[in-house]
């Protein structure tokens, strides 16, 4: 029999928010006994992914090792999860183990399912086939395009929940740039294939965007869902309002459906979606007032982006110390996120929003326009504000990320 192992706070996942949470929480409390669940040996820094497949960055960019980014003083249970007894404060690890709690913080992320769609997992990254949501895809990307010689170009965009939801539209814009570059674009048709209704939910953000999509001459097709992909014929087909369209494709950028992770479906802590079931502005969960949830993993309907995390973080950290020391957290988040749509190189739409879709912005002028100034932003200040504040617990009262 396994032993028992106990620490007062237990996070599952090392990702953005299980990180700078246990960041924060160090900080505001001294010697606080606090241990990460997180199986992984490497972290990423997933908002790179875009630019690794536009060929800006390299893939190596955006991984560190998970031991180099816990916080000291973090006891890292390099394990899995496979079920929680908020009853009895107890995690079951997937090596067999259990671990008991005090306080417990889910910020499980959120699962890429690349089985959903038939043909997908197969043909990925072989013949056109290609997405920037995975590490070692997301290079092959960048081959494709470059690859290209024209024909037909198909991006989508799966219904939500999915992560960093700009991500599928912004690979659109960079790719046409590039087939203008590589003089390709005159004989390509290139596709946006989303199952949402619009471009944007944000109206000023949306206004900006379909300015883009004109100039770029874009085929948008919305409420048009990714159902199979054959490999063998170059086929792709969707789901437009209950009738069936195939499209061949030369290539096809897919972002791919998400769910909840497989540990939360069923569990008692979370809806019938398997979403953690928190409270949107407390993120304290509902029922199990020891139980928090950040990022990826909750049930709180903002927009599901790193920026979110920063939010979300020091709500968190501040209500987890106020129910440590018996009192009733005040903090609340308002839904704030961030996606920096890239509308091409060199160029950027700054969107910030809250959960009312109302923009809630950072810098002191529009940003309901295209930008170099926030291109840059994107490429050189974010990621450093992630690596050296966000997951080390500092400062998190400056703009979206």
């Amino acid at each position: 029999m396994v032993e028992e192992t106990y620490h007062k706070v237990v996070i599952i996942g090392g990702g953005t928010g299980g990180i700078a949470v246990a960041a924060h929480l160090l900080k505001a409390v001294e010697n606080l006994d606090v241990a990460i669940v997180e199986p992984a040996d490497t972290h990423y820094y997933q908002p790179g992914w875009t630019f690794v497949g536009a060929g800006i960055i390299k893939a190596e960019k955006t991984a560190r090792s998970m031991g180099s980014v816990i916080p000291k003083g973090v006891k890292w249970i390099q394990d899995g999860v496979n079920a929680i007894d908020p009853d009895g404060k107890l995690l079951t690890l997937s090596s067999g183990g259990s671990l008991g709690y005090d306080f417990l913080i889910v910020a499980a992320g959120i699962k890429v399912d690349w089985d959903i769609i038939p043909g997908l997992k197969e043909s990925l990254g072989k013949e056109g086939v290609v997405s920037n949501y995975d590490y070692q895809q997301a290079p092959r990307t960048w081959q494709a395009i470059q690859n290209f010689k024209g024909g037909t170009a198909i991006f989508t965009q799966p219904a939500p929940p999915f992560k960093c939801p700009g991500a599928a539209q912004k690979i659109l814009y960079l790719a046409d740039d590039a087939f203008r570059k590589s003089d390709v674009r005159a004989k390509s048709h290139v596709i946006f294939c989303s199952a949402a209704p619009g471009i944007f939910p944000v109206k000023k953000y949306a206004a900006a965007l379909n300015k883009v999509i004109a100039r770029k001459e874009l085929d948008m097709r919305y409420q048009t869902k990714l159902v199979e992909i054959r490999a063998e014929t170059k086929e792709a087909v969707f789901d437009k309002g209950g009738e069936q369209e195939v499209i061949k494709y030369d290539m096809i950028h897919v972002t791919p459906p998400m769910c909840a992770p497989d540990f939360l479906k069923g569990s008692v802590i979370s809806d019938a979606g398997g979403w953690v079931d928190v409270d949107m502005h407390t993120l304290q969960h509902k029922k199990y007032s020891n139980i928090f949830g950040i990022g990826d993993c909750t049930n709180t309907p903002n927009s599901k982006t790193a920026a979110a995390i920063k939010g979300q973080t020091p709500v968190v950290a501040s209500n987890v110390v106020a129910a440590i020391n018996g009192q009733v957290g005040k903090a609340a988040y308002d839904g704030y996120a961030s996606c920096p749509l890239v509308t091409g190189y060199g160029k950027l739409v700054l969107a910030e929003f809250d959960y009312n879709m109302q923009p809630k912005e950072t810098f002191p002028f529009d940003q309901g326009r295209e930008r170099r100034s926030m291109y840059y932003l994107k490429k050189y200040a974010l990621p450093k504000f992630y690596w050296d504040v966000l997951l080390k617990g500092g400062d998190l009262n400056v703009g979206g990320s």
